[in-house]
């Protein structure tokens, strides 16, 4: 069984792909629909399935910020479906507003990844059993005995100490550097494939409950 997990990164999306014995390969492709070939399942550190507006949101972020203490802000609010169908950072926040809260330059950033994996999802069915979200920083907290790993990745203490947690788990790897993408979007990439590892052994946990859909029929839930 191949599984594996995917970060967005500048050039595309950062991929990190474990087969049955263990090998790793990661690596940089323009697409996610590139990523799912040959994949029993894909954990993606991106939000799948959105609301119609901003409030109440989406209870698997609600979840996942309350097992993040000090950490909690790594869990962006997901954009409503209106806001994302905007093309202007100043269009979708008035909308968001008028819906109810407005959202950050940070989440609108985030628009053109969003777009594509909802437009993928809503396209090829078949992959909704594949893809599921995940977040790296629920994925590090589980390796860590459930603590939030409160260091900052970017730094090189708290790089070095998720760079542990993912040896101690089974995911020790040398590559740090790749072409488009930045070092910690790969950590990020690593972390999710170890959530990989979880849902298709069964062991993951789902935020959020199994019958959460948007309008769409894509699952409102995040795995860790």
């Amino acid at each position: 069984m191949i599984v594996a997990g995917a970060d967005g990164c500048r050039t595309g999306w950062v991929v990190c792909r474990r087969d049955a014995d263990g090998t790793l390969d990661i690596r940089v492709v323009k697409t996610l629909a590139d990523a799912c070939e040959g994949l029993s399942i894909l954990a993606v550190d991106m939000p799948i399935g959105l609301t119609d507006s901003p409030r109440p949101g989406r209870a698997c972020e609600g979840e996942a910020r309350k097992l993040l203490p000090g950490k909690a802000s790594s869990v962006f609010p997901t954009p409503c479906r209106p806001a994302l169908a905007c093309t202007t950072y100043a269009h979708a926040n008035a909308t968001s507003k008028k819906l109810g809260a407005g959202l950050t330059q940070q989440t609108f950033h985030l628009f053109p990844k969003l777009r594509e994996i909802d437009e993928l999802l809503r396209r090829e069915r078949k992959l909704r059993r594949i893809v599921h979200e995940a977040h790296p920083e629920l994925a590090f907290a589980r390796m860590n005995g459930g603590k939030p790993v409160l260091s900052k990745k970017r730094q090189p203490e708290g790089y070095a100490e998720r760079r542990r947690l993912l040896a101690k788990h089974g995911f020790k790897t040398k590559v740090d550097r790749l072409p488009g993408a930045a070092r910690d979007d790969i950590l990020d990439a690593i972390a999710v494939c170890r959530t990989a590892t979880l849902i298709a052994a069964g062991t993951a946990i789902r935020l959020g409950p199994a019958s959460a859909r948007d309008r769409h029929g894509l699952p409102m839930n995040i795995w860790y």
